[in-house]
């Protein structure tokens, strides 16, 4: 859908004086999007996901991030929250798995070797085989260890990437250079049959032709009975155009890519400027706490 947005980062918290009458449901991106760029959780958000809770607003992060780094940063708040994980391939509340997308057989090998091939060819990139239990990685050097641990807090190191003995829900790869430029194009092959999303500057994720955040969230709004009218949803990359194509609701971070921009119906102020929570706390007339992060939960 176009984007109807003004010009302004603050058109967000102008769109209505009273806000929205009736949500219920509220999906955020993480990285650039929730967490400012040191990835610290703001302080004021627990106290306000107690009201949410109270007021009966169920509260989702959707990131490309893996469940259990996402369970891990909510421990302590996370009871009934869904976790929109993996980019919409992993979907979880209270540990139970609600849905998923699993790769095909054959699918990640495949994708490990065109990674192999990107780096005999001198591109400095790395496979994250992404499965229901753990991550998995082959490459050791601490560099490329060192982003893997920011989204997958349960990895292992294994000898050969093509031979994981996991459920297979997505292929990662990081690339020290650009992602958009460089690697997307290169499995740009895959893109017939699968999903191959910018989801920062440095990753690519491939996933099944299915599986997107907004497909996760179109599923649970159809679970829980939760209209577009009633979702609020807030992203900055490629790969949450879905999600937002989902919610009535749908801001567009300051520091979105300019895609995300012209997608989303409005505009939220940046991720380093608290951008989810002021515009949350305003609409819904949430107490507003303090504006600095933490980088784990209460």
């Amino acid at each position: 859908m176009p984007s109807t947005a003004s010009t302004s980062p603050l058109h967000a918290a102008a769109a209505s004086a009273d806000g929205p009458a009736d949500i219920r449901l509220i999906v955020t991106d993480m990285d650039g999007t929730l967490l400012d760029d040191d990835k610290r959780i703001p302080d004021g958000l627990w106290p306000a996901l107690a009201e949410m809770r109270r007021r009966g607003i169920l509260f989702s992060p959707a990131s490309g991030r893996q469940y259990a780094t996402l369970a891990e940063q909510f421990a302590g708040a996370d009871e009934g929250m869904v976790f929109i994980a993996e980019n919409g391939t992993y979907v979880v509340r209270d540990g139970v798995e609600l849905s998923s997308d699993p790769l095909g057989p054959g699918v990640a090998a495949r994708l490990v070797h065109a990674v192999r091939g990107l780096g005999a060819r001198g591109v400095d990139v790395g496979a994250v085989v992404c499965g229901k239990r753990s991550a998995y990685v082959e490459r050791t050097d601490e560099a490329f260890l060192a982003e893997v641990r920011k989204y997958y807090v349960r990895h292992r190191i294994v000898t050969d990437l093509t031979a994981v003995g996991d459920e297979v829900i997505k292929v990662a790869v990081f690339d020290f250079g650009s992602a958009e430029r460089t690697t997307a194009p290169a499995l740009a092959g895959f893109a017939a049959d699968h999903q191959v999303v910018v989801s920062g500057e440095h990753w690519v994720d491939v996933m099944n032709r299915t599986a997107n955040k907004g497909a996760a969230l179109r599923g649970l709004q159809r679970e829980l009975g939760i209209t577009p009218a009633q979702t609020m949803v807030f992203g900055d990359y490629l790969n949450d155009l879905e999600m937002l194509d989902a919610a009535e609701w749908s801001f567009a971070m300051a520091n979105a890519h300019p895609e995300v921009v012209r997608r989303a119906r409005r505009l939220a102020p940046s991720n380093n400027d608290n951008g989810v929570l002021r515009t949350v706390a305003r609409l819904l007339r949430l107490p507003m706490a303090g504006a600095s992060g933490t980088e784990h939960g209460p």
